[in-house]
């Protein structure tokens, strides 16, 4: 299985041209995030892929570093056009520059904590990057709570070198980690078609 990096590098130029298959969830998701986000926010997203959603909040917040550990990923945001307030980068959540550029009011992770091959420690980076009473919003999918036949497709993916790492657990072992990390957990909703948690949590 290639790493992470790798994968998604490779993939980004496909992964850009790819649709949002649930375009209604997706708006629903993006207008739950910005309830909770102050308009004078120093926001930071991790995993952002090719910028999409970073793009659409950039507007929701004073300012908004969006990162991904994906070379590749990160170039095609970076060729799209951008709001002076917002700014692409390659890093991974426990990197010494994103210590260094906070604390964050807001951390914001989509699409990702499933596909992070230590949970735990992802989360202890990500509440190191808040400030005290900073917000963690995140939307994960969560395999245990969806189809049994998802899990093998996975495996039999990733040993032809066509799918990344993914975690198997369900939305209460996502929670339990996230309180783990040091989090008060705000809000748990169950978003789309019945796995994917979205997740609001403070830092305590």
């Amino acid at each position: 299985m290639p790493s992470s990096a790798a994968f998604w590098t490779k993939a980004a130029p496909k992964y850009a041209k790819s649709p949002i298959k649930d375009m209604a969830t997706y708006e629903h998701t993006l207008e739950r995030t910005r309830a909770f986000l102050p308009a004078d926010a120093k926001a930071l997203e991790i995993g952002c892929g090719t910028g999409t959603t970073a793009l659409k909040l950039a507007g929701d917040v004073d300012s908004l570093l969006a990162t991904d550990i994906a070379p590749g990923m990160v170039a095609v945001a970076q060729e799209k056009p951008a709001p002076a307030n917002l700014r692409f980068a390659t890093h991974a959540p426990d990197d010494k520059a994103l210590a260094e550029a906070g604390p964050f009011d807001a951390v914001l992770a989509f699409n990702l904590l499933h596909l992070v091959p230590d949970l735990p420690q992802t989360l202890r980076a990500v509440h190191g990057l808040l400030r005290p009473g900073g917000r963690f919003i995140s939307k994960s999918a969560c395999l245990r709570d969806g189809s049994a036949f998802l899990p093998p497709l996975i495996w039999v993916m990733q040993r032809l070198g066509k799918a990344p790492y993914v975690g198997n657990f369900n939305a209460e072992h996502l929670e339990r980690a996230i309180a783990q990390a040091g989090f008060r957990i705000e809000v748990a909703e169950t978003h789309g078609k019945g796995f994917s948690r979205f997740v609001v949590a403070t830092r305590v």
